[in-house]
């Protein structure tokens, strides 16, 4: 069996902090864990090669900053 790249071990890390964002009552919690998995789906993503990965990502990305100011901001 063939080890796992460097890159295989940031999707599956992207997955993880993805599904403990989910996890989240507190919704800048949510917003920064999923904001941080997106981020580093972006990044495997690029490495792979696989655009659309990398695009809904980085949408992703933009959508929880975009919150994250809205939040910041009313606090």
């Amino acid at each position: 069996m063939e080890s796992a790249t460097i890159w295989e071990w940031v999707g599956y890390l992207a997955s993880v902090v993805v599904a403990i964002s989910l996890m989240m009552a507190n919704i800048k919690k949510l917003r920064w864990w999923n904001l941080t998995g997106a981020a580093l789906f972006v990044a495997y993503g690029l490495a792979i090669g696989a655009l659309p990965v990398a695009l809904v990502n980085f949408f992703i990305v933009l959508i929880d900053i975009y919150y994250l100011f809205k939040l910041y901001r009313q606090s």
